[in-house]
C-alpha cells in the first residue's frame, strides 16, 4: 500500500498498465457540478484489487476500494 499511496499522491494521472481511466459509462463520476475523468488504479500484484479515484486540482479523492474485480468492469 506504501507504494499506492506514493504512486497516487505524485503521480495519479500517469497512463500504465495497472493505473487508467475507466470507460464508457464509468470514464466519468460527478461530484455536486462538476464531472471528473474516473480511474482505476491496481495496486496487487494479480491486478484483482482495484482502486477507483477521481482528481480535482491538486487532490486525489478515493471514491471505491475494491479488494476482488469489481463486477461493474467484468
Amino acid at each position: 500500500m506504501a507504494d499506492t499511496w506514493d504512486f497516487l499522491t505524485t503521480t495519479p494521472q500517469v497512463r500504465t498498465s495497472t493505473n487508467y481511466p475507466l470507460r464508457d459509462e464509468l470514464s466519468t463520476i460527478r461530484r455536486g457540478d462538476k464531472t471528473y475523468e474516473r480511474w482505476q488504479h491496481k495496486p496487487t500484484l494479480k491486478g484483482t484489487a482495484r482502486i477507483w479515484f477521481y482528481v480535482d486540482g491538486q487532490t486525489v479523492y478515493l471514491e471505491q476500494v475494491h479488494t476482488s474485480h469489481p463486477n461493474e468492469t467484468k
